[in-house]
Parts: C-alpha cells; structure tokens; sequence
C-alpha cells in the first residue's frame, strides 16, 4: 500500500502521540509510564422539543434514561473495540447520568481506572452512545432530536496532570 504524505498547517506528526518516529500511526507505547489513578468526566447534550421531553415518562420502549445509562456503561467498557489505538484499560468504576432539562436530556458520564493512560475515551465514549440511545428511544416523536456539544469537562491524573474545561 502506497504512504500518502500529507501537507498543510496543522499540527506536526511529533507533536500528536499517535504516530511513530517514521510518521506513521502507531498505538502508543505506555509500558513505562507509572501506573497512577486516572479519572475523567463528560458531557453530551441531546436536544430536542418540550413535548418530546415531556413523552419520555410514557415511552412504550421503556425508560429511555435508564436504558441510556446502561448502554453508556457498556460502551465504555468496549472502548477499546471501538476506537482503533485505544488501550484496553481496567475500568475501576463508570457512572453516566441523564439529566432532563427543558430543551432536551443532559449526560454526564465519569469513568476511573488505575492504570498507566487515561480514561478520557472511555468517559466520552460512554456520553456518546447514552445520547444516541437517548435518540434512538426517541426517534419516533421527534425527528429533529440533535445530539450535540459532547466534550470532556475535567480529567485528572497522569503525565499531563488535571485539566477542567473553562465555560
């Protein structure tokens, strides 16, 4: 297979972990990194009409928020699977919580681990698909339900040290 090399001002292939010295991708290398706790947190929106909000209570399918919750917990547990140069990583606990608010159901997930790299996928991934589910439960009563602003809002430990996100 021919290597296209790729121009243009983005960041340079040294300064992102995920390509070899060579400027090739490549999973990186964390076996000597120190195993430290980890922990990250996210968010996703899924907006949609006040009368969709106010139907979820009576959703034939069952509680939409409760099955997003668990389809969240699952998804972070097979990040790995699902994001090619993710580490498979011992996930010591994951919460994901729907809250309904006026204009749609806001997500938070909170993922932990003790391990040598971060949970920031995992945490991000579990907000991702709660909000499609929270959309596939939904679908029928509103086709304009918008899955919007996922995003990490804090995670601590490792190399780089805690980070929160600035509103």
């Amino acid at each position: 297979m021919k290597k296209v090399k790729t121009q243009g001002s983005s960041p340079s292939k040294a300064a992102l972990s995920h390509f070899n010295a060579a400027g090739d991708v490549a999973m990186v290398d964390v076996s000597e990194k120190p195993v430290t706790r980890r922990s990250a947190t996210a968010r996703a929106f899924v907006a949609m009409k006040p009368a969709t909000v106010r139907a979820l209570p009576d959703n034939k399918k069952g509680n939409p928020l409760e099955i997003a919750r668990i389809a969240g917990i699952a998804a972070a547990k097979r990040t790995a699977d699902l994001i090619p140069l993710c580490h498979q990583l011992p996930l010591s606990h994951i919460d994901v919580q729907c809250h309904i608010r006026k204009r749609g159901i806001e997500i938070i997930s909170t993922a932990s681990t003790t391990a040598q790299t971060g949970v920031e996928m995992e945490a991000m991934t579990a907000a991702a698909v709660a909000a499609l589910t929270v959309y596939d439960m939904t679908k029928a009563l509103d086709k304009g339900i918008e899955i919007q602003e996922i995003h990490l809002i804090e995670k601590t430990g490792g190399k780089s040290g805690a980070y929160r996100r600035q509103e």
